[in-house]
């Protein structure tokens, strides 16, 4: 990988030998203890694949993990602690790659063990052993997901070797995120009652935990390198790891809280394995706390070396004993919710949740299902947003209050539409969908765009000086980018804005966002999207590339909500039940019958949704006004410094125009 760097330091190099062993040697111990324990490889009473498929899954399994994490965190921290054309930066593309290369070949692994596990054949060579393991990959929905999976990282291995620049690799960073998605929705994670809650808390749970450990590697392998500032590294590592912890904490108290109903249940074994994983989670945190505080200062000193090796390679250790006890822990039964009722209610079919009661008054208040992508999502973005606040404040700098209040109501708005009553009946009302549906494109986007986030974050980020990208400079490069000019173009936005609208509901993207767990995530991002570019468009103070006068502003809003307008009428004159597989087998006895809901949906688009459209007009309509009265006080000043000599000379000029007219006037009568 880089010669240099490995010959510098023959200390180092055998540290870094250390470190690597400890982490795979750690969570070997952790995942053979933890089975044990868990009886996640016990013998099967029927079609058991035999004890090399029962302790080589969750062996693979962790293989895999810690693979995935040098993918993603390697890339991760290159993109936000290096400077592209580097060594450095070479390096940590070289060992994304490496460990793209080893996910490959576990998770191709690791699909033909589940398939063995799952199916019990004879393991031969003959057509028909081939013919049953192709029909898993392709027609069963766990082995698309192993061989999804695979394809991933045989993209990325290539993509990470190959493309050495800042967009490609962030481009090759976003498909390396995205490869954990498939085994997600797969395992205990997707058969809970809970399901959207599990699904997320895993994807999120895994996704922190490759960013912090694969972060952590590659500072190993980079200490001490010609051209890294090891102080200024893990200064900028830590950074990540406490956003990582923040995650891998909270998603991993979510999916506790599914599996784990009862304080009783911790007592079972699956409940001693996460105790066990608990434990070390917050053994690293206040490991990661204390070299924040200890460590950075002390990487200047004549000890530095000896600081950096000791609590760094501790860290390795209690995270290869976590990585193999949550390996194991995905083989091990959790005491409740894992099997599905012998006989279901239509509701449950469809959504694997019970049907829930009446949507009464009172449920407004007191019913909750919490989205933890979003609740994540909102939590970073109340913080960063504070913080910088807090930044500007330190500093001397003033922030409007209105602007931070604005920001805050979106994000609480946000957290309520995608956890609160409205997420918990919108499977079940049309109208309760069409409800947040307008929430999210409308409503938060016109909260969220009035604390110009983007303004904010330019004032109170520093500046970097040493070629890496910080947040700043990502931030510039998006806002600068071909994509963004495009995107915020007031016209795209507003035909993305409203074209969506009427495809989404008038095509099978409203099915795929019923059954499918990713496709009602892309629905609640999209709408938060479009409508923040569209609101942005007309009313946003953060930068963009062209914004129409305030003239074109109000008629293009005029086009979009007569547009708008006739969605919600077509949608109430609709004779047919959208989705009618769905809401219309729920088997629901309460509130309206399902086309009188649909009805209802269409009249809530209509006139409930046009209230921040009006709102919005408003909004240009006092933003035009004080531009010109901006303008005319502008004009003002101008005209006293100047002391009107502009309209002296302008009156001067009408006076000569006039003499002149009369001398012409007296010579044609002479």
């Amino acid at each position: 990988m880089n010669s240099r760097l490995a010959a510098s330091d023959p200390t180092s190099s055998a540290y870094r030998a250390s470190g690597v062993g400890l982490l795979l040697a750690g969570g070997l111990v952790a995942v053979i203890v933890a089975l044990m324990i868990g009886g996640g490889a016990a013998p099967l009473l029927l079609q058991d694949p035999g004890p090399f498929v029962r302790w080589m899954i969750p062996i693979a399994k962790l293989v895999m993990n810690l693979a995935a994490a040098a993918m993603l965190g390697s890339l991760v921290l290159a993109l936000f602690a290096l400077r592209s054309g580097d060594r450095s930066f070479d390096l940590a593309l070289n060992v994304s790659s490496v460990g793209a290369a080893v996910f490959t070949i576990t998770a191709g692994f690791g699909a033909f063990l589940t398939f063995m596990a799952a199916f019990n054949p004879q393991l031969s060579a003959d057509r028909e052993f081939g013919a049953q393991l192709g029909r898993f990959l392709l027609e069963t929905s766990l082995g698309q997901s192993w061989l999804i999976t695979t394809i991933f990282g045989a993209i990325i291995t290539v993509l990470a070797f190959a493309w050495r620049s800042w967009t490609p690799t962030l481009f090759t960073a976003l498909l390396a995120a995205a490869s954990f998605l498939p085994l997600a929705t797969q395992g205990h994670s997707g058969e809970l009652s809970g399901h959207n809650v599990a699904v997320n808390s895993i994807l999120l749970h895994t996704i922190g935990a490759a960013v912090w450990l694969g972060g952590l590697l590659l500072v190993v392998l980079l200490r001490g390198a010609p051209d890294i500032d090891t102080a200024r590294l893990v200064s900028r590592y830590s950074s990540l790891a406490i956003a990582a912890f923040a995650v891998v904490a909270v998603s991993g108290l979510t999916r506790s809280l599914v599996a784990i109903v009862e304080w009783s249940q911790l007592w079972t074994p699956y409940g001693a394995i996460l105790l066990a994983k608990v434990v070390l989670l917050i053994g690293m945190g206040l490991l990661g706390a204390w070299y924040r505080v200890r460590l950075i200062p002390r990487l200047v000193g004549a000890h530095a070396a000896r600081w950096f090796w000791m609590l760094v390679l501790c860290e390795i250790g209690l995270m290869g004993l976590a990585s193999g006890a949550a390996a194991a822990l995905a083989r091990t039964p959790p005491p409740v919710g894992e099997e599905a009722p012998f006989v279901q209610t239509p509701a449950e079919h469809l959504t694997r949740s019970p049907l829930p009661p009446e949507f009464t008054l009172d449920r407004w208040f007191t019913a909750w299902d919490v989205d933890v992508l979003w609740l994540v999502a909102a939590g970073f973005g109340l913080f960063l947003y504070l913080a910088g606040v807090a930044r500007l404040h330190r500093r001397g700098d003033r922030w409007p209050l209105h602007r931070t209040v604005f920001w805050v109501l979106g994000m609480l708005l946000l957290v309520w539409v995608t956890g609160g009553p409205i997420n918990a009946y919108q499977e079940y009302l049309f109208s309760v969908h069409m409800l947040g549906h307008m929430m999210l494109s409308m409503a938060i986007p016109l909260l969220l765009v009035s604390g110009a986030p983007i303004t904010l974050a330019l004032r109170a980020t520093q500046k970097r000086d040493d070629g890496t990208r910080g947040g700043r400079e990502w931030i510039m490069w998006a806002v600068h980018s071909p994509f963004a000019r495009i995107v915020t173009h007031p016209f795209v936005a507003a035909a993305i804005f409203i074209l969506s609208l009427w495809a989404f509901y008038f095509t099978d993207l409203v099915r795929w966002s019923m059954y499918e767990h990713l496709g009602h995530e892309w629905m609640v991002a999209h709408f938060l999207i479009s409508g923040y570019l569209f609101v942005m468009s007309l009313i946003g103070a953060d930068p963009v590339p062209y914004r129409l006068p305030y003239p074109g502003r109000l008629i293009t809003l005029i086009a979009v909500m007569a547009m708008h307008a006739f969605f919600g009428m077509a949608m109430m004159m609709q004779d047919g039940l959208l989705v009618a597989d769905w809401f219309g087998s729920m088997g629901r006895t309460w509130g309206p019958d399902p086309m009188d809901d649909q009805y209802i949906g269409g009249g809530i688009a209509w006139s409930i949704g046009e209230i921040p459209t009006l709102i919005l007009a408003i909004t240009v309509a006092i933003q035009w006004s004080r531009s010109d009265t901006r303008l005319q006080r502008r004009r003002d000043r101008h005209a006293d410094r100047t002391g009107d000599a502009e309209l002296e000379e302008y009156n001067a000029e009408l006076a000569r125009l006039a003499e002149r007219e009369q001398r012409r006037a007296a010579r044609e009568d002479g």
